[in-house]
């Protein structure tokens, strides 16, 4: 597969213009810019990421949590 030259590219945005219109073209760039900002910018920075959630607890733990909410029910 080749680079894309100077014909391609034209080529590329005479139909977006045609499609999008003068209008959305600017905002579509601006929306597409913006988006790969965020992407490099949350990709250059990892240790800002927030810490991960506590684990659920395990099966048998909520099993046993579930029978002492019922248990001072049937006693009462």
């Amino acid at each position: 597969m080749g680079h894309l030259g100077a014909p391609e590219i034209i080529l590329i945005l005479v139909l977006a213009f045609l499609v999008f219109g003068p209008k959305r073209l600017p905002e579509l760039a601006r929306s597409i810019g913006e988006g790969i900002r965020e992407f490099k910018k949350s990709m250059s920075a990892p240790e800002e990421r927030p810490a991960p959630a506590a684990p659920a607890p395990a099966v048998e733990e909520r099993a046993q949590t579930a029978e002492e909410a019922q248990a001072p029910s049937a006693k009462g």
